[in-house]
Order: structure tokens, then sequence, then C-alpha cells
């Protein structure tokens, strides 16, 4: 049953004052059994046990009532009730870690450190190791801005065999000191971690951004592991203008994740960009490439150069199939593998040749042929090719030409019958042109006629016909009417003189052409004959272009700023007409300079009429029909830079900058007259694509263009700048 606590406290305190403690303590024990929560009474109690000696009874009481006070917030007198036990008991190990505790609470870490480091002592003393450690990690873990402490504390977990609890402490501490801007001891307590656990995703990815942040990228890229840490790394690399360093970064990125599409697409653009094939074939596909026509031309090219012709092949046709107006990449890209492999070469301009027949561009597919020739010489199918599309075509100029390239071959292929027939009809057309007679004379010579030089005069003086066939005419074939007589001495005298004429013929010639200029990352663009347009006065202040006249040493091409109005066109020859009679004091080889003059007047080709027909409409402002007539003309691969480049700035003076954009693509990648007239194609092709908003490749052409032409007007400034746009800096 209850007591009455008044009395009993009475008893108990006339017992003390009569000494009697153990009677008194009797008393307060009925009191705190009665009423646990009177810590009155015991804190009485636990003085009474100590009074009488009886400590550990004391230091019960004591620390059931410091405890409480501990739980109950009233951390203060818990304190100085704890600090009431050590008095008693200074090894007393909970009473030591509970003041150690709430002095490290209160700030007091000195104290705090005092109390645990004889609790460690005490416990090594017992040889009770597991618990000097746990007093070592609570002694490291007082002060959280003593992170040599907190190391210790781990080092300590670590010890007690509490890895995951120190990686933990470790990973707090980085996150810290990273936040404070103290990267270095961030990076070397992260490092301490990598070294518990290397394959901690959470510490290489703490390891990286502490990395990044300090702007040590070589080292970040060490503990990359995700595509999006690679791109982090590679673009800070780009952003500090470490491109090599950026592009091995995505390098080892697409190594980790092979499975990537998109990022070897990405790689392949790049290393294209450099004009790295080799590097870019690593990347290259046609999965990567997708639907993409510049990635999967550079697949064919790459696959038509090494082992997988028909795979090549197989994109080139779809590519056709897909769009006939990339013929003309089509043709470009088989010229450049016709350097290596001829025949492989042949059948992809071949492919193109045939896409422009199909669309009626008899023009174009003549022109595509007719580089493939001056590439690969001496190409019989290329060459009959040629013929045969001209025929249909109605390319009467272009035409003899080709079968004049065609005799050669058959000449330099020992086929003398083939020579013979088409040598003999070229000089059965143009018997003025010693060429052509040398030819017939060489073919004769293989054929091992006895004669050649007679049964050529022969032929020439009329005593035998020749085996022409015009195939342009519709008029029905006959025998030519026999020339005027003429008298023996002067036809002996002509002869004479028009075989000395062919000897000479014989002797090697030297051609004054110019060489063009050809840049070194375009390899696989045609040359230029010695007939350079003058692109200064065609684009240079948008004048009509200034006339000039043919030179005696042309070899057979025009000069395209002649004056259109200036030439006269002759007028139809009767089909009957005799040969003109040779005046006895007139020389033969007058005559035949006269025919060659007329025939050089007569013999412009369809591509250089329209041009003409261009510059003329654009003189009386007719901007449309001009711009039709340069698109038709800029199929002729001589004339493709002038012409795409005009018609550029056409569109650019129309505001109309996706079709500038496109010429101006289009004349980068033809062969410039000169070098400086490439760098301005260049120049005008970045700065329209930068106001088109494609930074990426203004970027590319830019530095292309800085790698040709260091220092070239404002190109540095312009990479930089375009740089930092692209990144986002």
């Amino acid at each position: 049953m209850p007591i009455d606590r008044a009395v009993t406290l009475r008893n108990a305190e006339k017992l003390i004052r009569q000494g009697k403690l153990e009677a008194a303590i009797g008393e307060f024990l009925r009191i705190v059994e009665d009423q646990p929560q009177d810590w009155n009474a015991k804190n009485t109690l636990g003085d009474l046990y100590t009074r009488a000696g009886q400590i550990e009874k004391a230091i019960d009481q004591f620390m059931e009532i410091a405890d409480n006070l501990n739980e109950e917030g009233a951390v203060a007198k818990a304190g100085a009730v704890y600090k009431k036990i050590l008095k008693l008991k200074p090894d007393h190990e909970r009473g030591l870690w509970q003041v150690s505790d709430i002095l490290g609470n209160q700030g007091l870490y000195a104290d705090a450190r005092a109390h645990l480091n004889t609790l460690i002592e005490l416990r090594k003393t017992k040889g009770d190791t597991r618990g000097a450690l746990q007093a070592k990690i609570r002694l490291g873990s007082l002060d959280p801005e003593d992170y040599e402490g907190r190391m210790t504390a781990a080092s300590a977990r670590i010890e007690m065999g509490d890895v995951g609890g120190a990686m933990n402490d470790l990973k707090e501490m980085a996150s810290e000191l990273a936040d404070k801007g103290r990267e270095a001891e961030a990076i070397q307590i992260l490092q301490e971690a990598a070294k518990l656990d290397p394959q901690d995703e959470e510490i290489r990815e703490k390891l990286l951004d502490v990395y990044v942040a300090s702007g040590d990228h070589a080292r970040a890229r060490e503990y990359a592991t995700t595509l999006e840490q690679f791109r982090m790394v590679a673009a800070a690399l780009e952003a500090q203008g470490q491109a090599d360093e950026a592009l091995a970064t995505l390098r080892q990125a697409a190594g980790l994740h092979p499975q990537d599409t998109e990022l070897a697409s990405e790689l392949a653009r790049k290393f294209i960009a450099r004009g790295d094939l080799a590097t870019a074939a690593e990347y290259l596909t046609v999965e990567t490439a997708g639907n993409d026509p510049a990635l999967l031309m550079t697949v064919a090219d790459m696959h038509l150069r090494g082992d997988k012709v028909d795979d090549g092949l197989a994109i080139v046709r779809r590519l056709l199939e897909e769009d006939p107006e990339r013929r003309e990449q089509i043709a470009v890209l088989g010229w450049g593998v016709a350097e290596r492999r001829p025949e492989v070469g042949f059948t992809v301009v071949e492919l193109a040749a045939d896409a422009a027949v199909a669309l009626a561009d008899w023009p174009g597919a003549a022109a595509m042929l007719q580089e493939f020739v001056t590439r690969v010489s001496n190409h019989i199918p290329a060459l009959m090719r040629l013929v045969e599309i001209c025929v249909d075509g109605g390319l009467e100029a272009t035409m003899y030409s080709a079968q004049g390239q065609l005799a050669d071959a058959y000449i330099a292929a020992g086929s003398a019958t083939e020579a013979r027939f088409i040598a003999e009809d070229l000089v059965a057309r143009e018997p003025w042109e010693k060429e052509n007679v040398e030819r017939f004379r060489r073919a004769l010579v293989l054929l091992g006629e006895p004669d050649p030089d007679a049964l050529i005069a022969a032929r020439l003086s009329g005593e035998s016909p020749f085996m022409s066939v015009d195939l342009f005419s519709t008029a029905d074939f006959a025998r030519p009417e026999p020339p005027p007589q003429v008298s023996e001495e002067e036809q002996a005298d002509a002869l004479a003189n028009l075989l000395a004429s062919a000897a000479e013929a014989e002797q090697p010639t030297k051609k004054s052409a110019r060489k063009p200029v050809r840049r070194t990352h375009e390899e696989h663009h045609f040359e230029l004959s010695s007939n350079a347009i003058d692109l200064d006065s065609i684009l240079g202040d948008f004048d009509p272009p200034p006339v000039a006249a043919h030179t005696a040493s042309d070899d057979g091409e025009v000069d395209l700023s002649i004056d259109v109005d200036g030439i006269k066109q002759p007028g139809p020859a009767p089909d009957s007409a005799p040969a003109p009679a040779v005046a006895p004091s007139e020389d033969l080889e007058d005559v035949f300079g006269n025919m060659r003059d007329q025939s050089r007047r007569s013999g412009l080709d369809d591509a250089e009429k329209e041009y003409k027909r261009g510059l003329a409409l654009r003189k009386a402002g007719d901007i449309e029909g001009c711009i039709v007539a340069l698109e038709k003309a800029s199929r002729a691969p001589k004339l493709r830079f002038a012409t795409s480049w005009l018609i550029a700035r056409l569109y650019r003076d129309r505001d109309m900058m996706p079709q500038a954009l496109e010429w101006l693509d289009r004349a980068s990648q033809a062969p410039a007259s000169n070098t400086e007239d490439g760098h301005q194609v260049l120049y005008e092709l970045a700065d329209a694509l930068e106001q088109s908003g494609e930074v990426a490749r203004a970027l590319a052409v830019c530095m292309e263009l800085e790698s040709d032409a260091t220092g070239y007007r404002d190109v540095a400034e312009r990479v930089e700048r375009l740089t930092k746009v692209q990144t986002g800096g």
C-alpha cells in the first residue's frame, strides 16, 4: 500500500542525524520504490550510498538520474551528474563517454577529447581493442570542421571492419570540401575511398566532378564511365580549345559503348571534317550512317576503295534512286576512286551518267565521263560510253573530241583496225587538223601499212575516198564530189608541206598551260584547263566579263570571259559545196589554217553557250533566266566553280539564303581557278552558314580555311567565337 512520503522523509532525516545511515538508506529505498520518478529522493539516496562507502550503488542511482535528465533535454544538469559520477570513479567508461558526448555537443571539443583519450587508454589497457576503436571514431567525429580527425575516425572504422561506414564518412567529407572549393583535399579523400572500393560508382562520379571543377580533365576522363560523363569531359576540353583531347575522350567513350550508333556517327563526321577518312572508317557502317547522304557517301567510298565493292555500289545505287540530283556528287566519288581503282571508278561514274541520261541531261552525263577520261587516260569502255552518249544527245563537238581520244586509246591498246576507222573518219571530217592526220598516220603504221604517207596523200588528194560517216547528218550518204583540179606541181608542193607538218607533229610539244591550284584536302577534284575563268570580272562587282580573244595555242577549250556578242556564228554550208580550188600562189597549209580557225570559232560546246547566254540574260535583267542558264553550264566540270559561285551570289543578293548556301557549297567542292578564289568561297560559305544559324557547319568550314590559310582575314576570331557558341560558353 502507498506510504506516507512526508512521514517517511522525517524518519529518514532523524536517522541521518542520529548517524544511522543504513536505516536512513532503507527509508529512502521505500520512497523511490513507491515513487520511481522521485529524482530528488534518488539523488539523496545516491549521496547516502556514497557516505556509506557503497560507491557502485551510488553510481547506479546517479547514472539513472543523469540518463533521465539527458533524455529530457536537460543536458547541462545531466552533464553535472555525469561529472559527479566521474569524481566517484574516474575510470567509469560510460560516464567518460557520456560526458565527452555532452561536451562535444556543446562545442567544448578540448574537454571532450580529454575524456575520450582517457577512455581510449583505459580500454587499451583492458585489451578492449574494439572499444578503443569506437572511442577513436567518436573522438574523430567530434568537430565537423576537423577533417584530419574525421579521416582518423574513418581509418578506425576500416580497422574495425566497417568499410561501408568509412566509405560513407569519406564521401560526406569529400562533398563538403568540394562545396567549399577545397578540391585538392576532396580529391585526396576520394582517392583514399577509391582505394577501398575501386568499383564504387558514386566515388568515381565524385572524383570526376571534382577533377572537372579543378580543370584537370585528363584525370577526370580516368573516372568517367557513362556516355554522359564522357560527353561532359569532352565539352569541357572543347571549351578550353583542346579539340584533339576532346575527340580522344569521345573515342574512349565509343570504345566502352560500341553499341551507341549516334556516338559512332558523330565521331565519323568529326573525322571526315578533319579529312581523316582512315579513322572515320573505324566508326562508319551503313547502320551508323543511317539516312545521312554525306555519311553514306563516305561509307560507299571506303567500300569501293576496299574489298567490299559490291556493298559500295549498292549504296551508290540507293543514293541515286532516292535522289537522282546526287548524280554529280556520285560522279565526284567515282573520279576519286578511279585514281586507284579505274574500273571501279568507271562503274560509279557510269551509274551517275546513266542517272543523268534518264533525266535527258546529256551534257551533264557527257561531262562526267569527260572528266573521268581526263583522269584515266585511254580508258576504252569509258570513251565508248562517252561517244554513245554524245551521239544520243546530239553533242557533236564533244563527240569529235571523244572520238579522237578513243582512237588514241585504240592505238595505245594495239587495236589498229578500230583506231584506223575512227582516225580516218576524223581526217575526212577535219582534214586541216594536223592532229587528225598524225593520228591516222599512226593507225596506218600500227596496221603495217608500208607507205602510210602515200595513203594519206591519196586520201587528201581525192584519189581514193574516205570512209567517213556523219552521224549528225540527215542527208543520204553519198560520195563527195571530186575537188577542182590543180597542177601536179602545185599538188606535190602542197602534199610535201602537209607531210612535213605531220612529221613535226610527231615531236613532243610543250604547252604553256598554267597549272591550276588544287586544295590539298580535295585531291579528288579534277584539274582545270589552261583557260581559267576570270572570276574577278564575273564575281568581283557583278559587271559583265571583259572581252578576251582565243589564242592559237589553246587546246580546243574556250576562255569563258569572251564577249558573246562579239562571236559571229558561221552559216550552214551547202551539203554538196565543192572544195575550194587552191590558187597557184596560195600555200595548202594556209588553206588548212583558215579552216582550223573557222572550226575553232564554231566549235563552242553547249555548256559554254549556256554560260554566255546566262551572262547576257543577267545583263538584260532577266535573273531567273540567267540562273537557269548558269545551272546548265555548271554541269561542265571546268565551269562548275565559276558558275556555282555566281549563282550563289545572285541568290544571296535576292535574300534566298538556302539556295545561296547550296550553290556556295557546290562551289567549295569544285576546283578553284586560283587559291585566293578558293579561300574567298570558303569564307563566304562560312559566313552564310553562320547567318543561317548552322554554327557547327560554319565552324567546320572556318577550321578548314584556317588550316589551309592560317591568318586569313578574321577566320581565327570566327573559330574562337563559333567554338564558344557551339559549346554554350
